[in-house]
C-alpha cells in the first residue's frame, strides 16, 4: 500500500492521491455547492428541507405523469395551469434560461424553491443528466411528504 496525500486547494476541492497515480475526489458537502449557485436562486432551500425535496422527487418518479422536469416541460405546464410544487437548481448558466419562471409560479400561487446543484436533482430523479426544473404534482402515496414540503416552502421567506 503507497502513501496516502490528501490535497487541499483554495477552490475547496478536495481530492485523495493514493500510491500515486488512482485520485479519488472526495464528495461535496452542501456548503461547497452554494458556491456555485447563482444571485437570483432564492428562496435557497436549506440543507434539510433540499433533502426532503429530493425525497418527495424520487417518490414522484415512480408515478409516470406526477413529476414534470425540463424547463421546457414545466414551463409548458404552468402555462396550461398545472398545479404543484416547483424545484428549480441553483447553478444554472446562463441564468437568463429560467430566470421567468420564478415570477410565472408566483403569478399562478404555486410554491418553489431552488436547490444547490442541478446534478442533484438529477440524481434524485435516478438519472445521471441533472435537471433544471421540476414540477411534482400532488399525489396520495406521497401526501404527507407533499403537504410537509409544501407547507415548509410557505414559510420560506425571499430575501431581497
Amino acid at each position: 500500500m503507497g502513501k496516502i496525500k490528501v490535497e487541499r486547494t483554495d477552490d475547496a476541492d478536495a481530492s485523495i492521491t493514493v500510491s500515486g497515480d488512482v485520485t479519488v475526489k472526495e464528495e461535496e458537502t452542501y456548503d461547497d455547492k452554494l458556491l456555485f449557485t447563482n444571485a437570483v436562486a432564492k428562496p435557497m432551500a436549506n440543507k434539510k428541507l433540499a433533502k426532503k425535496c429530493y425525497k418527495l422527487v424520487k417518490k414522484a418518479m415512480k408515478h409516470k405523469t406526477y413529476l414534470r422536469n425540463g424547463l421546457k416541460d414545466v414551463q409548458t405546464r404552468l402555462r396550461k395551469g398545472e398545479t404543484g410544487i416547483c424545484i428549480f437548481a441553483g447553478d444554472v448558466t446562463p441564468v437568463e434560461i429560467m430566470c421567468h419562471l420564478p415570477a410565472v409560479c408566483e403569478e399562478k400561487g404555486i410554491p418553489y424553491t431552488y436547490t444547490p446543484s442541478r446534478a442533484d436533482l438529477g440524481a434524485a430523479m435516478g438519472v445521471k443528466r441533472g435537471t433544471v426544473a421540476l414540477l411534482v404534482r400532488q399525489n396520495e402515496e406521497y401526501k404527507d411528504l407533499y403537504d410537509e414540503v409544501k407547507e415548509e416552502l410557505a414559510n420560506l421567506i425571499v430575501p431581497l
